[in-house]
């Protein structure tokens, strides 16, 4: 079945991201595990999620997406922040496992000068030591676009992490199309060639969740801003494609959209997500 959904707020805890998710016709959806921004989680209410996870199965609402906070630096130069990091993850991946089976995001991380093949052991020498056996969360290292000294700008970035991984069987891909677009990879005007180079590099069955944005930046622009689906380089035609590729037909396809302003406003309050949503499934 084709999984297409957004990212949710998640203040009003699991039940409600599930409602939310099916008034806006998604059968999938992500959330920020806590403050995008970082800080100390909400503590799980059992209750809460006992009713979410009736109300998924009774709604369909299946692979859950759960995005790890911006300030979660895996690689910094600063130890006190790697630290703070890898607390973050291991205690969001001990919270993962009241939705049993999901999936855990995260940005790789910058190396802040260290070089790229400093931070890339840091990467996997922290999720060597937080991953944990019996755990059924598979983390998901996202495609970057390349801003400063991100990790994950290239794909074989992604692959040096993952092969010094010891649980592989628990670390796959998630492929943001907007950053993708951004760190230089055609993926408008050679889609083939671009999934031929990930197929080669890293292995296509390794993609476990997409990001679908179109990007406001050109090619090769290293800055990660998002554009609503149409609106930017990328273009509908492309994403539309991609939502449908029977290649990736159960892989869940995840909006981050950014939000719109009302007519004579600058504000910007519209979620766009039912309607692009509607558009994509076209």
């Amino acid at each position: 079945m084709l999984r297409i959904g957004c990212h949710l707020p998640s203040s009003k805890g699991y039940l409600e991201m599930g409602k939310h998710a099916v008034a806006l016709g998604a059968t999938t959806f992500a959330f920020f595990t806590r403050n995008p921004r970082g800080g100390k989680a909400k503590p799980i209410q059992k209750e809460d999620v006992a009713a979410f996870l009736a109300y998924a199965a009774e709604h369909d609402l299946q692979h859950l997406v759960a995005h790890a906070p911006y300030t979660m630096n895996l690689c910094s130069a600063d130890p006190s922040i790697r630290q703070f990091g890898k607390d973050m993850l291991a205690d969001d991946l001990q919270r993962m496992e009241y939705t049993p089976n999901q999936y855990y995001n995260f940005h790789p991380g910058s190396h802040v000068k260290q070089g790229a093949e400093v931070g890339i052991a840091q990467i996997a020498e922290t999720l060597n030591e937080v991953l944990f056996p019996e755990q059924t969360t598979t983390v998901l290292l996202e495609t970057m676009a390349g801003k400063g000294s991100e990790i994950g700008r290239s794909f074989e970035e992604l692959k040096a992490i993952y092969d010094e991984v010891d649980r592989k069987e628990r670390l796959r891909v998630c492929f943001d199309t907007c950053h993708v677009n951004d760190a230089g990879y055609d993926i408008a005007n050679h889609y083939d060639e671009v999934f031929a180079e990930f197929d080669r590099v890293i292995g296509l069955e390794q993609i476990a969740v997409f990001h679908v944005n179109d990007s406001l930046n050109p090619l090769g622009a290293h800055k990660d801003r998002h554009a609503n689906i149409g609106k930017g380089t990328i273009g509908y035609d492309t994403l539309h494609r991609l939502v449908h590729d029977e290649t990736f037909a159960n892989v869940p396809k995840i909006l981050e959209t950014p939000w719109l302003c009302e007519e004579g406003s600058a504000k910007k309050t519209i979620p766009p997500y039912k309607e692009e949503i509607e558009w994509l499934l076209k």
